[in-house]
């Protein structure tokens, strides 16, 4: 298997101090275990990490974003949450934060939390004058509907997705029907795959929503097509994510923060050496696609992608860690 690509990972600094603290009685620590498959990876490194790195008894609570997240709050359980996209918690965050009842760690996914519209990569090699949603719609013919060639397609979501409402505004902003483009529902998370990857396996042209870090961008390299408008939060909220708005304008799509969170109570009485790698590691979205398209291939369980994310890519790890507890990672491996 060929390695995974390298990562853009958060600067680990000078360690100090801080890593000089013993970290043989780390004690009991828990970590969400998340419904989500890059969380699941993180989460499953972290438990590597504390055990055979620190000394800690780890146990993992399964949960998901917003249950975990309100649970650390009002309850102090679990300790850490690997990887949390608080913006799909506008207000229970920011108050666990004010409350001092969480606190931060670095960004799990430093790239943040990726959407909008992508074309084949070997598309955008053969035409780099293609780089915004503009550009593309410019050119339906490189884009054909496999039902219909004589117009350009556009991929959607799946049904109950928030995402597919929002690429259908989008589809009214920018006018792309008038423009030659069909847009096509797949109806599920597995026909917008499926979809994909005829399309791509015929290297045909295709302009899709998704998002990143995901198996699939694992597999295919797609380019994200830039926006022709910046982000305008007003618009978001009052059209674009309003199915029955007539009059949507452009609009750029947010990138979603994803940190690790700890309740405030782990923080403060846990080995400082052990909050200094919670603020300090973290993945790009490319590391953790080629992490999950593997753990398909292989039909693997988390566990499993975990531990061969730390047997082949030391460059990343090692870097979020001091020398003395890379060794005992290492020697655990």
């Amino acid at each position: 298997m060929h390695k995974l690509l390298a990562s853009t990972v958060l600067a680990a600094g000078l360690f100090g101090g801080a890593w000089s603290a013993s970290a043989q009685d780390c004690g009991n620590v828990t970590l969400a275990l998340h419904n989500v498959q890059s969380a699941e990876l993180l989460t499953y490194v972290d438990k590597f990490v504390l055990e055979n790195g620190f000394g800690c008894r780890v146990e993992t609570i399964p949960g998901d974003t917003v249950p975990s997240t309100t649970s650390m709050i009002e309850k102090g359980s679990p300790d850490v949450s690997s990887e949390t996209w608080v913006d799909l918690l506008p207000e229970i965050v920011p108050q666990g934060l004010n409350d001092g009842k969480i606190v931060y760690g670095a960004p799990a996914l430093p790239d943040g939390g990726i959407q909008g519209w992508w074309i084949p990569k070997y598309l955008a090699d053969a035409h780099p004058d293609i780089k915004t949603v503009e550009d593309a719609l410019a050119h339906p013919e490189l884009f054909p509907d496999p039902e219909n060639p004589d117009r350009g397609v556009i991929f959607n979501g799946a049904e109950g997705w928030g995402a597919t409402v929002v690429t259908a505004q989008l589809f009214k902003a920018y006018e792309a029907e008038k423009k030659g483009f069909n847009l096509i529902r797949p109806g599920s998370a597995a026909g917008l795959d499926g979809a994909i990857a005829r399309a791509y396996e015929r290297q045909e042209g295709f302009v899709t929503y998704y998002w990143a870090p995901t198996a699939l961008l694992g597999r295919y390299e797609l380019v994200l097509l830039e926006p022709n408008a910046q982000q305008d939060p007003a618009e978001w909220e009052r059209c674009i994510t309003n199915l029955d708005c007539p009059d949507p304008k452009v609009t750029a799509w947010p990138v979603d923060k994803v940190m690790t969170v700890v309740t405030k109570n782990f923080a403060d009485r846990i080995d400082p050496a052990i909050m200094e790698y919670f603020n300090t590691r973290g993945w790009s979205n490319d590391t953790v696609a080629g992490l999950m398209a593997w753990q398909g291939e292989n039909q693997a369980m988390g566990e499993d992608a975990a531990l061969y994310f730390l047997e082949e890519n030391k460059d990343i790890w090692t870097k979020w860690l001091p020398a003395e507890v890379v060794e005992k990672v290492e020697a655990a491996l």
